[in-house]
């Protein structure tokens, strides 16, 4: 017939090589490919799952053993054997008694990780009722076949005991692709600890892994978080409804304690992408993403911090920067189980590092943070992992979902950035000066280069330290002004010491020689004997108290302190102040507690505290109140003394800073006897601090000391 057009049907085929390809080349490295067959065990319901390395004559072999549902001689068949087969998404949910779980694969491709991982699969499955069977499969020999229809792989009963009690699967790889050494063993136990979501109600099901090393001693890890992984100095939770407005809870929480806040924190969509590019391109009123669950936690990792943790946790301070950079980045759970990401590649799949160019400092780096998002296949339909497990597949969804998780990344950025110690901002000396050590740059550049960063990183890194070693070099240079006073000051001393021991011991001459030429004396005269002669004392025991401290020989450790005597001391120095007052004074009386430090420290730190009160108390309406106390810790080896006032109390703006140089509220003040204070109690081991609310309606500063033992 004119017109009509002929034609022949091409068949589609597939060579048998797909298995190789789809299993060695589309499953991007060996880590993967385990967490694919650790969620194979998840699906079938197992409640434990074993990770083993172990070796046999013919070689090394990796089992992962479950005790799942197992499968049936049928499911091996229509299942099992069928790739990309689409068995999950007609059974997208599992059941076993009254419990369901949503399944993690619906690809039908995870099986064949195990072609990644070895050359040949030995495969044993029991389902209930049923025998037990032994697949065999060689992927070497499958992809030199020439046609799919020679390509099969063997099925038997199992003639032997099974190595589960009841149900169960272990698929076991023969002729591993890679020794699996120390190095990988550590990055696929800390890669299977991010497998389970923290969001999950998932409490049973456990992972355990037995290492290469460890199978003849038969040790077995149960794999775990690390436990200050779950306690961040930073973090934000909370989630965004279906019409993209995020509700969230900032909180700080430092590591060893202290101050806490938390801040609510609530967008719309439009404040979301305002002045955005993306805001731009989707020109939606919703997101199209889905509601989702978010915690997004962060870390200081200065060396300092790392160290903080590592004493807190009693962890080695190594440990707790792999671990967090082996955590690190912002993972995406569907239903309870990891999408993404998987691999060390796809870590910073948001983009982080590369915005922290134009903000350095400020800006998080996908190495400072955890984060974990928490989205359902039911919600979120439109938020699907690519084939080869390692990013989302883009659409407005997908983008709209990126935009918002980085709104609610800067946000954390801003109230970080608001709690977050400055450098300078300690008190002690010995801690400002670490801000000019590079020792924590240099591991930085090292762990970027261990991490395969672009120069780029390390140029930020380089330009972040740069940034606050000018912080630290102003810092340094109020210090060393306000140190060459007390240089000064330590000049005057001596003289003060000198005069006053000459004059004394004039003075003292003239009393002696009076005292024994009246042969009848007056009472008039002999109260105002007394009175000179505990003048004399007194300065005497002021110039015996500094004189070391104005000496260049002055060494601590050789004086130790009564603390009552201290007090009693520097109350007599300032009892005019007290009277003019009218400040009631309670002080311990009948204890006796000795310190290890030099009574002029002492007194110094003790008198800084009363000269603070006694300004501070007649300036509230209450009735001018000062307390001190003397109580011994529970460890018996240190005392913790409190002085409080009844005054006005330190304001919220102070709380943070009342310890820093130069921040004073007194008119004329210089702002350094608080300072002095904390500094002298530090380098005692001890710590100085404001306890909120005072116990008398004022200040209460507490600090404790070393007990002369």
């Amino acid at each position: 017939m004119a017109g009509k057009t002929s034609y022949d049907r091409i068949p589609f085929r597939i060579h048998p090589r797909v298995f190789a390809a789809l299993g060695a080349d589309l499953v991007t490295n060996d880590i993967v490919a385990v967490i694919e067959l650790v969620k194979n065990s998840y699906d079938a319901f197992a409640s434990r799952v074993d990770v083993i390395f172990g070796e046999e004559k013919s070689g090394r072999y990796l089992d992962i053993l479950d005790d799942g549902s197992g499968m049936d001689r049928q499911t091996l068949e229509d299942a099992w054997c069928v790739v990309a087969t689409p068995y999950r998404q007609q059974h997208p949910v599992s059941m076993k008694g009254k419990k369901t779980r949503r399944m993690s694969g619906e690809k039908g491709l995870g099986r064949l990780s195990a072609a990644r991982l070895g050359r040949r699969l030995e495969m044993l499955t029991k389902a209930v009722n049923e025998p037990c069977w032994v697949v065999t499969v060689n992927w070497s020999d499958l992809s030199a076949e020439d046609s799919l229809a020679t390509c099969y792989a063997t099925c038997q009963r199992f003639p032997g005991v099974p190595p589960f009690q009841g149900t169960g699967t272990r698929v076991r790889v023969l002729e591993l692709n890679s020794d699996w050494d120390q190095e990988q063993i550590a990055d696929l136990r800390e890669n299977l600890a991010r497998l389970i979501s923290p969001f999950s109600k998932i409490d049973d099901f456990g992972i355990h892994l037995t290492a290469p090393d460890t199978v003849e001693k038969n040790e077995v890890i149960e794999i775990v978080a690390p436990e200050f992984l779950s306690k961040p100095p930073y973090a934000i939770r909370g989630h965004v409804t279906s019409e993209g407005a995020v509700h969230a809870k900032y909180e700080h929480s430092p590591i060893s304690g202290g101050r806490h806040r938390d801040a609510a924190i609530n967008r719309k969509w439009a404040e979301v992408v305002e002045g955005s590019d993306i805001g731009r391109k989707l020109k939606q009123d919703a997101p199209g993403c889905g509601r989702f669950e978010f915690e997004i936690r962060a870390w200081d990792l200065g060396q300092d911090d790392t160290e903080e943790i590592a004493g807190q946790y009693h962890l080695a301070k190594g440990y707790v920067r792999r671990a967090i950079r082996s955590h690190k980045g912002i993972s995406v759970y569907r239903d309870g189980i990891l999408v993404l990401p998987k691999s060390e590649d796809a870590r910073d799949w948001l983009g982080l590092d590369l915005r922290r160019v134009s903000r350095v400092g400020t800006r998080l780096s996908t190495s400072q943070i955890v984060g974990y998002v928490s989205i359902s296949a039911a919600d979120n339909k439109r938020i699907e992992d690519t084939s080869d497990r390692e990013g989302l597949a883009l659409n407005s969804a997908v983008l709209a979902f990126q935009e918002i998780l980085k709104r609610i990344v800067s946000d954390l950025e801003v109230e970080r950035d608001a709690d977050r110690p400055k450098p300078g901002d300690d008190v002690r000396l010995e801690a400002l000066l670490d801000g000019v050590n590079a020792d924590d740059l240099v591991e930085d550049i090292v762990g970027l280069a261990e991490d395969g960063a672009v120069n780029q990183d390390a140029v930020q890194r380089v330009q972040a330290f740069n940034a606050n070693l000018q912080v630290v070099r102003e810092a340094l240079k109020r210090r060393f002004v306000y140190y060459s006073r007390l240089a000064t000051v330590g000049t005057i001393a001596q003289m003060l010491v000198h005069e006053i021991r000459n004059r004394t011991t004039a003075i003292g001459r003239f009393l002696r020689s009076q005292k024994q030429d009246v042969s009848v004396s007056s009472s008039e005269f002999d109260s105002q004997l007394k009175l000179a002669e505990s003048a004399v004392r007194a300065l005497e025991q002021l110039a015996d108290t500094f004189a070391p401290l104005a000496s260049r020989g002055f060494r601590r450790g050789r004086r130790d302190s009564v603390l009552e005597e201290s007090i009693a001391r520097c109350l007599a120095l300032v009892d005019g102040e007290i009277k003019k007052h009218k400040v009631a004074v309670s002080q311990p009386q009948t204890s006796s507690t000795k310190v290890a430090i030099d009574p002029g420290e002492l007194d110094t730190i003790i008198l800084n505290l009363l000269l603070n009160a006694i300004y501070w108390t007649p300036k509230s309406d209450r009735s001018p109140r000062l307390e001190m106390v003397v109580r011994r810790t529970p460890d018996g080896k240190r005392v913790r003394f409190t002085i409080s006032d009844s005054g006005p109390g330190v304001t919220d703006d102070d709380v943070d800073k009342i310890f820093l140089p130069g921040v004073t509220r007194k008119p004329g003040g210089i702002g350094m006897g608080l300072t002095v204070a904390a500094e002298l109690v530090s380098d005692h081991g001890g710590k100085i601090s404001l306890v909120q609310p005072g116990r008398l309606g004022g200040a209460t500063f507490a600090l404790d000391l070393p007990l002369k033992t």
